[in-house]
């Protein structure tokens, strides 16, 4: 339980103080500004408050009343996997510590006022469609949950392979019809 709290510990305020932070500057520094050209124009930063799901997906007049439960039932899912998960899957850990923080960075501004999560990286042009706007919570949520995904995945083919090396192991029938008999 240990190494899990360290993980957990050292990822949720690195992740928390930097969403935190990026999303107050955003605020100050975009809100009817002309946009900054970052990495050279690159990644374009855009300020939006984004009431709804991720991408902008909207549920109803007032998502709060949505979102907040759903995101502290998440979160107890995510601390129920982490508790059962075992100390030295770190892939796990760090997956779940990252997917934790970003939750708790977008609970935050679901919680303290009612403009929605403050989004400010993008729309970045892909050239067959434009990237939404996102922050750093959103990319802890979004590489925390890849990781996740592949740990239950390593987790899967471990499972396999166990289970088909005990068939290995297991003694062969040599025969499986009925006994020879003398005549």
């Amino acid at each position: 339980m240990k190494r899990k709290l360290t993980i957990l510990g050292a990822t949720l305020p690195i992740i928390l103080i930097a969403d935190v932070i990026t999303k107050r500057w955003a605020v100050e520094a975009l809100l009817g500004a002309s946009r900054p050209d970052f990495m050279g124009g690159a990644v374009p930063l855009t300020l939006a408050y984004n009431r709804g799901a991720a991408f902008g997906i909207s549920i109803g007049d007032n998502p709060r009343l949505f979102f907040i439960p759903v995101a502290l039932l998440a979160l107890g899912l995510m601390v129920a996997l982490i508790i059962r998960a075992h100390d030295r899957d770190h892939l796990r850990l760090i997956s779940l510590a990252l997917v934790i923080s970003g939750a708790l960075g977008n609970l935050i501004d679901r919680v303290r006022w009612d403009q929605g999560v403050v989004d400010f990286i993008g729309p970045i042009p892909l050239g067959f469609m434009n990237w939404p706007i996102f922050n750093i919570a959103d990319m802890a949520i979004s590489c925390g949950a890849v990781l996740l995904a592949v740990s239950f995945w390593l987790e899967d083919r471990a499972l396999k392979r166990a289970e088909g090396d005990k068939r290995a192991d297991a003694p062969a029938e040599v025969m499986t019809g009925p006994e020879p008999t003398e005549s």
